[in-house]
């Protein structure tokens, strides 16, 4: 067996694990687990938002540049 597969078998071990002691856990214990999942998914949104305003910010002061330096060489030429 090749690393990968023991890798994947170990992935799905752990995944069957976790789901098995999630399906017996008490109410309280899901509660947690589902916070935890929320708080988790909230904060990638908001990591995802983030970097997405980034990327529009740094590609509005390349256009800006751009047309900076279009205008100049548009007043040298003419």
């Amino acid at each position: 067996m090749g690393n990968k597969t023991k890798g994947l078998l170990a992935l799905v071990g752990l995944g069957a694990l976790a789901y098995w002691k999630y399906k017996n856990s008490s109410a309280e214990e899901k509660q947690v687990v589902k916070d935890k999942f929320n708080t988790a998914k909230d904060n990638l949104n908001k990591w995802g938002n983030d970097l997405k305003d980034k990327a529009n910010n740094v590609a509005s002061q390349v256009q800006d540049k751009a047309d900076e330096v279009k205008n100049k060489a548009q007043e040298t030429i003419g």
